[in-house]
Formats: structure tokens, sequence, C-alpha cells
């Protein structure tokens, strides 16, 4: 995605990321396109959460995303509980780039990898948008080094460049449930795979890029996060050691 002209207001909303600021989502409902997102949406998100047995009061979220399947999926648990449950599932509306991970700015690939939300844009060129924190501590062992490239979103609207849209109406939705969650003091995981890396997936991808082994040596590392996951629907803890690879426990 293109850098965007932050306005003060937005200033604001970035450094509110910060633990010690309050009621994170009340500022977030200053904002109009947020007003109107709670308006449409507000009862519709209130349901998908009471009808999986979390409260709409106290929940935390995680965001998977799937590149060659072009999908995007809400995870949510009561706060205090670990295993998460399944939302929704959301179509990317466009998409760049091919498999493998993030590396220089302008070579219009979607990250891949472990991350965190670490910015909100409730005046975004694309309705609403939440920023991935790429680069993050793997990325910037491998990317370019001047110029790793920055500012990734989940956004509206259905034009990308290495960012994730999922459409206007669909992100009124998923802003409302992250900010939320944010509100109540999480620190918003997300990660996102070249595919869902069943056994039978990825072994296609062993063979598909056999010829490329330092991105299949990537993937290795991915993986065990995606079936760790997938087992108990309990986040792994994840950590990117000295050479920059990702180690799941």
């Amino acid at each position: 995605m293109r850098k965007i002209t932050f306005f003060l207001p937005l200033l604001l909303i970035l450094m509110s990321l910060s633990p010690a600021i309050l009621d994170f989502y009340q500022v977030q409902l200053r904002f109009p396109r947020v007003r109107e997102a709670l308006k449409t949406k507000g009862k519709i998100v209130d349901e998908m959460l009471s009808s999986q047995g979390i409260s709409t009061s106290d929940f935390e979220v995680f965001l998977r995303a799937f590149k060659q399947e072009q999908k995007f999926e809400i995870w949510a648990k009561n706060k205090g509980e670990s295993v998460f449950k399944l939302l929704k599932t959301y179509d990317f509306c466009a998409s760049t780039g091919t498999l493998g991970p993030k590396r220089r700015s302008g070579d219009r690939q979607m990250p891949e990898g472990f991350y965190t939300i670490n910015a909100f844009n409730p005046i975004s060129n694309y309705h609403l948008s939440f920023r991935i924190s790429y680069p993050n501590a793997s990325d910037t062992k491998f990317a370019d080094q001047l110029n790793p490239g920055d500012n990734i979103f989940v956004h509206g609207s259905c034009v990308s460049i290495g960012c994730i849209p999922v459409g206007d109406e669909n992100i009124k939705e998923v802003y409302l449930l992250v900010a939320r969650a944010k509100g109540m003091g999480q620190e918003i995981p997300i990660h996102i795979f070249p595919n869902k890396m069943t056994h039978e997936n990825y072994t296609i991808l062993q063979k598909e890029y056999a010829s490329d082994t330092t991105l299949l040596e990537f993937w290795s590392w991915l993986k065990p996060g995606f079936d760790s996951f997938e087992k108990s629907n309990v986040i792994p803890v994840i950590s990117v050691d000295d050479s920059g690879k990702y180690v799941v426990k």
C-alpha cells in the first residue's frame, strides 16, 4: 500500500496503542465511519459473538489470512479462556503478488509470518483499516535493509498492493471487533500463511517449489504455527531466534 498522509487525529490514534491510554474504543467512536459501522453492524457483531457463547463485553480476537485461498478469518474467545472459536471467514476482494514473504518496498507482496496489529486508521482512503506489524524481527533479518517496505493494512475497498482488502461492508464488522478487543487491552495477533498448510497442501507446495530451497525453508518455519493452532485452537507461543527463524513452542 502507498504511504498514507496522517492527520493529527490519526496520529493520536496511533499513539493510543500505548497501554497507558484509556477508552481506546471510545476514542475510535469519535470518528464518523466507526460510528456508522456500529450503527449498521453492531448488532450483527454482537450476534456473531453471542452465538458462540462469547461475552460481548470481555473478549479477545485472533486473525488468520491464507494467500492462495484468498481467505481471511476472524476468531474470538472469552477473556481468561484459551480456546478460540471461528466467528467468520471473509474473502479477499483483490490480491497482488505471489506466494512467499514480502522482502522489499514495491514488490507488491503480502507478508507471510506471525504479526500483531499496531495501528488503526478510522479515516482511511480505504474506508477503515488497521496495520500489520510488518516488518517484524524475522523480516528485518531477510528483507531489504534500506527499504523493506511498510504500511501493510487490512482494509476496506477492493484494491490492493500487498494488503488484505475485504470490502467496505466486511471491514465494518472486522474493524468493530478488532477495535473493541484493542479497547479491552489485547495485543491482537494476525498470522499470514501462503495457504492452508495442511499435509496435502504443504506437500503440493514442496513439489511446486522444489527448486526454491530458501522459500521452502521459510515455509517450514511457518507450518508448526499453523499445525499447532489447527490442532488445539490455541495460539502457540512464537518467537524469533537470532538468525531470524520463527520458533514455535
